[in-house]
């Protein structure tokens, strides 16, 4: 799969299964971009930043989500 099918996957699921519940919460994530080892660097936002269940949000929902989705995602980041 080519670098810029994978990011169309991922936004999308990230678009359509993640969002909506992180919204739902008062925060915001947005996809910022993919490494060639397949990690995920995504930026958190609205009650998301500076909360304290940020880390288990982004390791124990967003990168487990996307893990089961597409075997090439190894690891789920924020963006620097």
């Amino acid at each position: 799969m080519d670098s810029e099918e994978l990011f169309k996957q991922v936004y999308n699921i990230i678009e359509k299964d993640i969002k909506p519940f992180i919204n739902a919460d008062g925060g915001h994530i947005e996809l910022d971009s993919i490494d060639e080892n397949g990690i995920v660097y995504v930026t958190l936002g609205g009650a998301c930043a500076g909360c304290m269940g940020a880390a288990h949000t982004l390791k124990g929902g967003v990168e487990r989500i996307l893990k089961e989705k597409i075997p090439a995602i190894s690891e789920v980041r924020l963006a620097m």
